[in-house]
């Protein structure tokens, strides 16, 4: 596709309507081309803003541009979880995939734990996709693009990018660029680890009441920054009531950007600006208003509140 055909289809978008099956399909097999020849971590230039889970919830996502700036104005790093939950999980995803392909050196994005075959099936963005497409078709198709999307990014070689967390089996960024990242998030191992897991206060890595993933510690955190030379680790996966949580003496940060979390959950959500050395700045903000919302389906799909 060209740019100015991706510039047809991002203002469509902007306006809340999705593209015809064909376009779609379009960018799906131009996105998977040219994701797949990038590494399962990426390096990232500062300066860049860091946004967490998004869930489908496109109106804020739009308010998120408002507020840190618009695509290619700013350079943005997005952290998984674009889709599920939220009404717009079609819309959200798309205009992020096309911007991606519009401007692939201003915008990054990475595979979260929802964008899997299993976990779309249980949290709307299967039913979400049929309803506005006929059929399982095209959510297969978005599924090949999940595989291909980045596992994790380093930021200006100092700054550790994931949507979850660590894993007890992987201590080197040398050891994530040599996994198999191009297919359907396995149910545990170290790809699902980097997908699922989450900080906690108990030391080293213990069972994740997830079912998937670990829990991991401040001393585990250290070691892997130890090892890796780096200043910080981000991640996304948890709900923020504030926003963001700062843990282990500034040494990870949680970044969660879906204000008001499935549509009633009144939490204000957060960007993280980092500048061209690696300093970090907060952002808040909250939900779009009622009248820049558009209509919710009569079928809507938002059984899960984590």
């Amino acid at each position: 596709m060209q740019r100015g055909d991706l510039d047809d289809v991002i203002q469509m978008l902007r306006e809340a309507k999705y593209p015809p099956r064909n376009i779609v399909t379009k960018l799906c097999e131009k996105a998977i081309e040219t994701l797949t020849t990038l590494p399962n971590v990426v390096s990232v230039t500062p300066p860049v803003t860091v946004c967490g889970d998004t869930h489908g919830q496109f109106f804020d996502l739009l308010e998120l541009f408002s507020i840190g700036g618009q695509c290619p104005d700013t350079n943005y790093l997005f952290l998984g979880d674009y889709v599920d939950r939220g009404y717009f999980s079609l819309e959200t995803f798309l205009l992020l995939l096309t911007l991606r392909l519009r401007y692939p050196n201003r915008i990054t994005l990475l595979r979260g734990n929802h964008e899997s075959r299993q976990t779309t099936q249980a949290y709307g963005f299967y039913d979400e996709v049929l309803r506005k497409y006929g059929d399982a078709a095209m959510w297969k198709l978005f599924n090949q693009v999940f595989d291909v999307l980045p596992l994790c990014a380093v930021i200006g070689e100092k700054i550790f990018c994931v949507h979850g967390g660590l894993s007890p089996f992987l201590t080197s960024i040398d050891q994530i660029q040599k996994l198999e990242r191009k297919k359907e998030v396995p149910d545990r191992g170290p790809t699902c680890d980097l997908l699922w897991s989450d900080p906690d206060v108990a030391p080293g890595y213990t069972v994740s009441p997830r079912g998937a993933g670990y829990l991991f510690g401040d001393n585990a955190v250290k070691q892997f920054n130890r090892t890796n030379k780096l200043n910080l680790i981000l991640r996304a996966h948890q709900l923020a009531a504030d926003g963001y949580v700062e843990w282990f003496d500034r040494k990870l940060f949680t970044v969660w950007s879906a204000p008001n979390y499935c549509y009633r959950g009144g939490n204000p959500a957060s960007l993280l600006e980092v500048d061209s050395t690696c300093n970090t700045k907060w952002k808040m903000f909250e939900a779009a208003p009622a009248s820049a919302r558009g209509v919710v389906p009569d079928k809507t799909r938002v059984e899960y509140f984590m």
